[in-house]
């Protein structure tokens, strides 16, 4: 319970700035609380809003949310062997499977793995929307523009993507990724460039085959 409220406040922290990057990039304060309340996926939640605030096309962005969310299908799988679920509690579960409560479900020790998914899923829950609300709210009491909000979702995207790189592939594909994105950028639409930058997992993928 102890790791579950830590990582809960820890993470739930970046919620003031997805709050406050999300109405600077055209979002009202109901919306910004609407995308952490019903798609909760952080870096899915950026990746939106960056977007949009790019002037990019609302099925680019939402293509590109998609994309960096499907790992939490992957969650699934491991996590419906674990926890045994059924009924309404696993439509419950399917919402809060994200990086942080399958980290402590599966960390966890044996006969405590429901509790370490409920707790740290309700808790990164709880402080990421109540996060949201207050820095939506204060982005809409300041001239965000002058505060440099829209440097916001980039460095908050890196702060929430930098620890899924732990090993030699993982490191292919964030380096692959960022020189694909950045060689698009110029040249494709807004909300494109992070579509290209999937590909990256790809030759990542094929290499790994390869020197198997």
């Amino acid at each position: 319970m102890r790791d579950a409220l830590g990582v809960g406040l820890a993470v739930g922290a970046y919620g003031v700035g997805f709050g406050a990057a999300a109405v600077a990039a055209g979002l009202s304060v109901l919306q910004a609380c609407a995308l952490s309340l019903l798609m909760f996926t952080g870096a899915s939640q950026f990746a939106l809003v960056g977007v949009l605030g790019a002037g990019g096309g609302v099925l680019a962005a939402v293509a590109g949310a998609t994309l960096l969310g499907s790992r939490n299908a992957l969650y699934a799988v491991r996590l419906a062997d674990l926890l045994r679920l059924s009924g309404l509690r696993r439509v419950a579960a399917a919402h809060l499977t994200i990086d942080e409560s399958t980290a402590l479900a599966t960390g966890a020790p044996a006969g405590l793995q429901g509790v370490g998914f409920w707790a740290g899923g309700l808790s990164v829950f709880g402080f990421w929307n109540l996060a949201t609300l207050l820095g939506a709210l204060g982005a809409g009491a300041v001239d965000t523009s002058a505060l440099g909000l829209d440097a916001a979702v980039g460095a908050a995207f890196l702060a929430l993507l930098a620890p899924q790189v732990r090993d030699r592939t993982g490191l292919q594909v964030a380096v692959g990724g960022a020189a694909l994105a950045a060689l698009a950028v110029p040249l494709a639409p807004a909300g494109v460039p992070v579509l290209v930058a999937g590909l990256a997992a790809v030759v990542a993928v094929a290499l790994h085959r390869g020197d198997a």
